[in-house]
């Protein structure tokens, strides 16, 4: 019964004024964690430095980047500026949504089509709606996680 809601959507990366990149962001919802949603980047956008010197994040066989946040912090932030910490959303000039990321090795500011993440946090409230997260936590499994 568990399935995930999962989209692959494309984003801008902000880098100055005048310069940006598009990159592939593959959302994702998964009922069994019902109260937060999953970015993830290509692992060439990271801004860790490669502990060993060699040719850094990007290369063959490295990971996604991951950012998980609050579904509700998501939604709210395609109205109204959203956010308190790492992560905040904001509507922009169109039909776009500013996702602003910050960690101690930088910041990262994207911008994403409205239409795509209304429609991924469409299909995750098919799988839990929104006011029924409770119903789909699992506070023994969540325990057991975080005690490892």
């Amino acid at each position: 019964m568990h399935t995930a809601a999962e989209e692959t959507v494309q984003a801008r990366l902000i880098l100055s004024l005048h310069r940006s990149v598009r990159l592939r962001v593959v959302l994702s919802y998964l009922p069994e964690d019902p109260l937060a949603v999953r970015m993830a980047f290509p692992a060439e956008f990271s801004l860790d430095e490669p502990a060993d010197g060699g040719a850094g994040p990007g290369t063959d066989g490295a990971d996604d980047i991951v950012w998980v946040f609050a579904r509700q912090l998501l939604s709210a932030g395609l109205e109204l500026p959203a956010g308190v910490g790492d992560v905040h959303v904001r509507p922009a000039v169109g039909r776009r949504t500013m996702v602003e990321l910050r960690a101690p090795e930088g910041t990262a500011l994207l911008q994403f089509d409205t239409t795509d993440l209304r429609r991924f946090l469409w299909r995750s409230r098919l799988l839990v709606p929104e006011g029924e997260e409770h119903l789909h936590l699992d506070a023994d499994r969540a325990l057991a996680e975080l005690l490892g």
